[in-house]
């Protein structure tokens, strides 16, 4: 008799996700120097480079200012907090979860020419919104040729 193996795309798609979400960690060194800390989710980012300053976008929903801490050393940015489980009734019984809880920590390498004196950091509606601004010395400009 064959074994009948039960298969959930969603499952399968979740650990393929986790894949590639580890090998663009490795890759990208975004693994912070926390080798201790285990994350368990980790914030969907956006992150844009403008002329003048790099522009961070997290998601982080259903968490307050407060569970959130920015941190900046030796040119690393980490953006690390904790969202906690709702609490549920007693004989209440989960049909699906999908929502993730728990710690989580992003660590973004930023280069040599920024001001860390003027990073700024905003949140609004469950999205961090970070602003690095750059060096003089590291802005992008247009040279005439003579």
């Amino acid at each position: 008799m064959a074994n009948l193996a039960r298969r959930t795309p969603d499952r399968t798609l979740r650990n393929l996700q986790r894949e590639v979400d580890s090998l663009f960690d490795q890759f990208f060194d975004r693994s912070g120097g926390d080798e201790g800390t285990s994350a368990v989710w980790s914030p969907r980012t956006d992150l844009v480079e403008k002329d003048d300053a790099f522009h961070l976008r997290l998601d982080v929903p259903g968490m307050s200012k407060d569970d959130i801490s920015i941190n900046l050393q030796n040119g690393a940015l980490t953006v690390s907090g904790e969202r906690s489980s709702e609490t549920t009734e007693e004989g209440d019984e989960y049909v699906r979860v999908e929502r993730a809880f728990g710690t989580f920590h992003r660590t973004f390498r930023l280069p040599d020419a920024v001001d860390p004196d003027s990073i700024e950091a905003a949140y609004d509606n469950g999205v961090l919104s970070i602003n690095v601004p750059k060096t003089e010395e590291n802005t992008r400009r247009q040279i005439e040729i003579q």
